[in-house]
Order: C-alpha cells, then sequence, then structure tokens
C-alpha cells in the first residue's frame, strides 16, 4: 500500500469495498485499528502552548486549545466537540480555545464512510460487523475531513474524550512526579491537579513536565460523573454572530482583494462556445475576464463558465451580465422534468432494481397466499431540490509565494486543499487553507466547484486574492440538487387488517456515484445506501417484505442534500403506512405500535411525542410520523389546518432518541432547524427542468417558510445511555409524511407528490 500515489490508493480502497464489501483482506483487515490521538503534524499553536496530544495544548494562563476538524455552519459543533475534551479534562468550557485543525488523517470522519454502508440497523450478523471494521481502518487511512452526515459528534465522542483524558493523566502524572506523591491521590478539577493534602497546582504551571509524563492508564470517565456533557451550555458561537465579529467566508478581507463575478451556463451541460472581454474590459473597474471551464470535473454544479474580475463585487456583477457569450450544448438541451420521471416510470416497470432488504417469502405472498383479501397500492413522487443556504456560494483565493492561499466556507477542507493544488499547479503543502465560518451547508458546501473556479481565476490575478461570489440566481440554477425520484408501493392484508407482505420499489438518481466520480475520480457503479435509506432500513415488522431501488443515471447534477435520501423515502414510507392503518380501519398510531413490538426505543418515542401532543384543537388535526435516519429515532406530530388551498402548520411535537444527548440546548436548535428546513421542502421546494435549464432562480420561485409561518416546535429528549447519534438532519424526514397525513384527515385527499399542494 505504501507505493500508491493518495488517488490510486483511494481507488483501490473505495473499489474494493463498493465491489466486494464482505471479502476482508487477509492480515491488514485483522490487524489492529489506527490510532487517534497522537497526530504526525504538529497543531498550529500561538505563543507558549504545548501540545499534550494532536487535539489537546495547554498555555501557561492555562487556557486549552483544542483541535477543531469539523466546520461550524449553525450545527453547533464549535461547541459540542470541545465539551467532550473540557469534560475529561475536567476544565471549564470558557477556558477552550479552538485551532483548526491540520490535514491529518486522525481528524479524518470514519464515522460517516461507516455509516454509508447498506445494512440494516437491525441486522446484527458477523458479515456487518467484519464490514464495519474494515471500512473504519479504510476511513482510518483515508483520513478524509469531511463535516456531514450528522456525524460530528459521533465520530468525536472516543477520540476527542480519549484525547482530554490522556492530557489529564499527563497533568496528574506531572504534578505527581513534581510532589513526589502516588498520581492515585490526586485528582483534577477546574483546570488544575489537587492532591489529597490539599496541594494543588495548575495545569498551565503542569503544562511543559506533562508534555514529557508517561500518562499511565488512560480512564474515561463514567456517564454518571460527567459535569458539562448531557447538561445544556450557550452557544460558545453565538456572542460573535450577533455583534459581528464572526468571519463567514464573505467577510474575508486579505488586503488588495478584488472581486469576480461569474456567467455559467444556462443549460445543464453546455459549454463555452464563444466569448468578447473586449466588451466589458472598459467598463468601471473591470480587470480581466477568464474562462474557468477547464478547472472543473463533469457534473458538478458550477459547470463551464467566465469569471470577470473587478474591483467591487458590483462591477465585477454588472459586467458579467453585459459580457457576450455563446454557449453550446448536446442532448442535455432537450431535458425536462416530464421526460425524466417518465424514464422512472419505464424503468420501474421494465427492471427488478437492486434489492436492500428482503424478509420472508414475498413469492408467496404475491402467489395469493392463503388469507390476503385486499391489496394496496400506491406511487408516489419527489422532485429535484436546491440547498438555498442563506450565505451564498464563495470562496477566496490568492497566489503568493509560489502558494495557494484559500479561505473557505467549506464542509470539506481536504477535498478543497486537494483542488486547490490540482488546478493551481502546486504541490498539496503549497496550499494555505483558513476554513470560515459557514452560513448554511446542508452539503451544498461537501462539493468543491467554487473552490475551483476562483483558484483558475487568482492563477492569472497577478498575486492579487480575488473572491469570488454568485448570485442567489447563479446558486439557484447551478447546484447540486437533492435527486428527485419516483417510488411504487404496494401491500396485502388479511381480513383483520394485518400486512402480509409489502412491496416497495423507488426510482431516482445516484449522489454517491456522482460525488465520488467528480471528488475522488471513482468510476460510478454498485448500489447506493442512499438511494434507498429510509425505505429498506426501517423498523416495522411486516412478516414478508421487499424493498428494491433502481439507480437512474442522472443528467441532472445531484448532491447530498440534508438528510439526503431519508428526505423523500420517509415521506414515500411514513404516508403509504398511513395508507395501509387507514385500509386497515385502525387509528394510524395504533397501527404502528402493533408494527414495533420488537423496537422499545421507537415504541417510547412514539409515545412520547403523541401524548405530549394531546388532542388536536377543533378545526385542526394531527398527522403523526416515526422514522429513524443517522442512527437517531424521530416522532412527529404534526398540528395542522387547512383554509382554502392554503396548509398550515401550527404546532410540532418532536421526540428524538439520539443517545447520549451531549448538549440539550443544541439538539433542541437542532431539531426546530430541521423542522423548519423541512417544512420548506414540504409545502413549496420544487426544482423543475424545461430545456435543459433549472426554471427557479430566487425566493420568489423557490420560496422557504418565512417566520410568521413556521410553527412552534417542541422537543422532547428521550433519556439514553447509548453512543451519541447524529442530530443535524433526522428531525427533517418526518416532517413531510406528518403534515400530509394530517391533511389526509382534514380533507379526504391523499398527497402523494410533493410539494404538497390542494
Amino acid at each position: 500500500m505504501q507505493g500508491l500515489k493518495l488517488g490510486a490508493r483511494r481507488r483501490f480502497i473505495f473499489g474494493g469495498v463498493a465491489v466486494a464489501a464482505g471479502a476482508l483482506v487477509v492480515g491488514w483487515g485483522l490487524m489492529p485499528a489506527r490510532q487517534r490521538l497522537n497526530a504526525t503534524h504538529t497543531l498550529p499553536l500561538d505563543g507558549d502552548a504545548v501540545a499534550l496530544n494532536g487535539w489537546v495544548a495547554v498555555a501557561p494562563d492555562g487556557t486549552v486549545s483544542v483541535a477543531m476538524p469539523r466546520s461550524e455552519m449553525g450545527q453547533g459543533v464549535h461547541t459540542a466537540l470541545p465539551m467532550l475534551v473540557a469534560e475529561e479534562m475536567d476544565v471549564p468550557l470558557s477556558a477552550v480555545r479552538l485551532v483548526q485543525a491540520t490535514t491529518d488523517k486522525i481528524y479524518g470522519n470514519i464515522a460517516m464512510l461507516k455509516d454509508g454502508l447498506p445494512f440494516h440497523p437491525d441486522d446484527d450478523g458477523s458479515l456487518k460487523a467484519a464490514v464495519g471494521w474494515t471500512v473504519g481502518k479504510v476511513a482510518r487511512e483515508l483520513g478524509l475531513i469531511i463535516t456531514g452526515g450528522s456525524s460530528s459528534v459521533k465520530d468525536a465522542w472516543q477520540p476527542m474524550r480519549e484525547a482530554g483524558a490522556a492530557a489529564r493523566a499527563m497533568l496528574v502524572a506531572a504534578a505527581a512526579r513534581q510532589w513526589n506523591a502516588r498520581p492515585q491521590d490526586c485528582r483534577t478539577e477546574d483546570g488544575q491537579v489537587i492532591h489529597a493534602d490539599g496541594r494543588r497546582l495548575s495545569y498551565g504551571a503542569l503544562a511543559v513536565a506533562a508534555a514529557t509524563a508517561a500518562p499511565g492508564e488512560i480512564r474515561l470517565k463514567d456517564p454518571k460523573d460527567f459535569k458539562l456533557i448531557g447538561r445544556a451550555q450557550p452557544r460558545r458561537d453565538t456572542p460573535s454572530k450577533v455583534n459581528g465579529e464572526a468571519v463567514f467566508g464573505i467577510d474575508v478581507r486579505p488586503e488588495g482583494m478584488v472581486y469576480a463575478a461569474v456567467r455559467m451556463s444556462p443549460v445543464i451541460g453546455g459549454v463555452v462556445s464563444s466569448v468578447k472581454p473586449e466588451a466589458v474590459l472598459k467598463m468601471p473597474g473591470v480587470m480581466q475576464v477568464v474562462d474557468f471551464s477547464s478547472a472543473l470535473p463533469q457534473q458538478t454544479g458550477a459547470g463551464a463558465g467566465v469569471a470577470v474580475v473587478a474591483k467591487t463585487y458590483w462591477q465585477a456583477k454588472q459586467a458579467a451580465l453585459a459580457l457576450p457569450v455563446q454557449w453550446s450544448s448536446d442532448e442535455r438541451a432537450k431535458l425536462s422534468s416530464a421526460a425524466i420521471f417518465a424514464e422512472f416510470a419505464a424503468r420501474l416497470d421494465a427492471e427488478s432494481g437492486h434489492a436492500y432488504h428482503k424478509a420472508g417469502d414475498m413469492d408467496a405472498v404475491e402467489g395469493k397466499a392463503a388469507g390476503v383479501v385486499k391489496t394496496v397500492t400506491a406511487e408516489y413522487r419527489a422532485p429535484y431540490l436546491a440547498h438555498a443556504a442563506m450565505e451564498p456560494v464563495n470562496c477566496t483565493a490568492q497566489f503568493k509565494d509560489g502558494k495557494v492561499f484559500l479561505w473557505a466556507p467549506t464542509q470539506s477542507p481536504g477535498f478543497a486543499a486537494e483542488v486547490a493544488a490540482k488546478v493551481g499547479g502546486v504541490a498539496a503543502d503549497k496550499v494555505v487553507l483558513v476554513v470560515t465560518m459557514l452560513g448554511g451547508g446542508f452539503g451544498r458546501r461537501l462539493d468543491v466547484d467554487m473552490v475551483a473556479q476562483v483558484v483558475a481565476v487568482a492563477r492569472r490575478a497577478g498575486g492579487l486574492p480575488v473572491q469570488m461570489i454568485w448570485s442567489r440566481e447563479d446558486d439557484t440554477t447551478h447546484d447540486v440538487y437533492r435527486p428527485a425520484a419516483l417510488a411504487r408501493f404496494s401491500a396485502s392484508l388479511d381480513a383483520a387488517g394485518r400486512v402480509l407482505g409489502y412491496d416497495n420499489k423507488s426510482a431516482s438518481g445516484s449522489v454517491s456515484h456522482q460525488f465520488f466520480k467528480r471528488n475522488l475520480g471513482l468510476p460510478p457503479g454498485g448500489p447506493d445506501k442512499t438511494t434507498a435509506e429510509g425505505e429498506f432500513d426501517m423498523q416495522y415488522e411486516f412478516p414478508n417484505q421487499r424493498i428494491r431501488h433502481v439507480i437512474v443515471d442522472s443528467p441532472v447534477p445531484l448532491g447530498y442534500w440534508r438528510s439526503v435520501g431519508h428526505s423523500h423515502n420517509a415521506f414515500f414510507k411514513e404516508s403509504f403506512i398511513d395508507e395501509l392503518a387507514h385500509a386497515a380501519g385502525q387509528d394510524e398510531v395504533a397501527f404502528r405500535r402493533g408494527l414495533l413490538k420488537q423496537h422499545p426505543r421507537h415504541l417510547a418515542v412514539l409515545d412520547a411525542a403523541v401524548a405530549r401532543a394531546g388532542a388536536a384543537p377543533a378545526g385542526r388535526a394531527h398527522g403523526v410520523a416515526l422514522h429513524q435516519s443517522f442512527g437517531t429515532i424521530v416522532a412527529q406530530v404534526a398540528e395542522v389546518s387547512v383554509e382554502g388551498t392554503e396548509i398550515r402548520v401550527h404546532r410540532v411535537v418532536c421526540a428524538v432518541d439520539c443517545g447520549i444527548a451531549v448538549n440539550p440546548n443544541i439538539i433542541a436548535q437542532q431539531v426546530e432547524s430541521a423542522v423548519v428546513f423541512g417544512l420548506s421542502a414540504a409545502l413549496f421546494g420544487a426544482v423543475t427542468i424545461k430545456d435543459g435549464k433549472v426554471e427557479q432562480s430566487n425566493f420568489h420561485d423557490y420560496p422557504v417558510v418565512r417566520i410568521n409561518q413556521a410553527p412552534e416546535v417542541e422537543t422532547i429528549i428521550m433519556p439514553s445511555a447509548e453512543h451519541p447519534e447524529g442530530m443535524g438532519e433526522p428531525a427533517t424526514p418526518p416532517i413531510a409524511p406528518a403534515v400530509a397525513n394530517a391533511v389526509f384527515k382534514l380533507t379526504g385527499k391523499r398527497l402523494r407528490s410533493l410539494p404538497l399542494t390542494l
């Protein structure tokens, strides 16, 4: 393996996992996992701070520096992750400062890659364990530093606590050595080591000696001894966002900075045929026109185009709009949403698809097994969706002293640095990356097309830093979209309303096929969990079931969108479950409870939400949905009214079981955010294609929930001692079916397409 270059190693590893997930590499696969405590590269520290491991350093004044490998985009990782270290070190959270992690592999996101394996949550077999072990080792070798998949706390839970515990043990050992005492006679509290006889030393005074102290046995705290974890803590990033000190990508101002505005092909897959720079070069402030097309791989959101560089953004934007550009296109100029859905239907008619989950004997049921008295069928669909983050797409780059300096609001700094090096024609160690705060990400900033664009432009800017900004119209029409999807269901019931057989087959493009091709150079192929997640991995206990998916190669650029496949598959599945309850003549909650006898955690979450919701007021109805995603179980009850054709959501009760709740305050915030985000998609969200172009352009035709439309959201956090699970995304999937199910109660109309319209 040592002789492989990075790209070749990735192809070898990912290809092996995708093609033969169950085949372990003999010897290597059985070796212990590599440590995640000590880094190859030192932390970028200021002053006299001393690193105690790859995550933690202590300064003479007692300040604790903690490496931060995840991007803050409103989800609270700049608060939750340092809590893990502070808890184990016994220091106040206020004593912790964050430093951007290097690109060392100990900071790679292992949990996200492991969660991408297409195994059912109830599967506890040896194959799942073996493949999970191997993929965990693969992820450690790759060291992909990514913020996504609701995995930040889940991935950091072990290594960051271990880093804090190791640092604490080293500080205790240093104090014991200085006192000629036994470590077991010492305790820690509030950034100090305290001896049983009352002597005490601050961490700052011990830092230098601790750096060479042997920690001995490293013990993590018992959860019953937690003082920070599990208790609501205020967001550390809030004050700077309120007073304006927070630096987002669009706030970067290196000396001498100029601006770039873009013109990109209006047709998906279009290329620049001709451009006439001379038409705008005499406009005020305009400096140059750069074609960045060759910097971008296929199926990026950006695609081919040109940038105009000027002294101000307004000057750059006006010149870009006036720039004469001719485009040429291929067969994608004929694309339409109608044709795409027609192909989905045709492929579902013709193909069996990949079976992600099977149970029982569906062939016998479909052969009219004894007892079948009713068959229920339904077809559901969901459109493409844009991310619509509040901070427009932007990135800043500069060529100086043989290096590329990059300021990027990115979810994937490793990919950003790699593409900057490639486009800039420099070695990877010549890229200096500063990850700023993100004004929303939702998966859009996992892609690095904007990085490739700005580096291509900055390379020709004569050493000046260039900030490239997309307009809202650029962003909406050149996104990497949540896939459109079509799903068909069929279920057989007996006379008592019991479901004897459950069949689900869906069709969509594959996000993962496109993402890994454009960012890792991997050829597409094989199953993609994200296409069928939320369908195949449900916990309802149908005796006979079959869940399949047909991947239809997408000419439309696709990307990860908050909760990915769960975002639409939960709507399909939970709406159909309500249809089955109605067909069985049962209450929808009682029907679900009957299907969860072996899933007590799901039952508890469902019961908690329903109990808190109580009875619906007159003129309103409650809709229910239960869904598990990213390891977290969520039940929602939506209180809905209908006035004419307007669907209004007044209140949402959301119960979550996410394992140990590291910071209940952040969990409640994430639930509220996810509900409103999902409600925007449920009521309004749709990207449509006509003549190869995206028809929507801004919030007037791609609306989101406004403050006067936002419901009251009540969050119930279930007590748990389980490993923390994801929380940034799981409250998004259930809201659409919960609202749709309430609308059915009010109107008798079963809405099977998103967005929900009467």
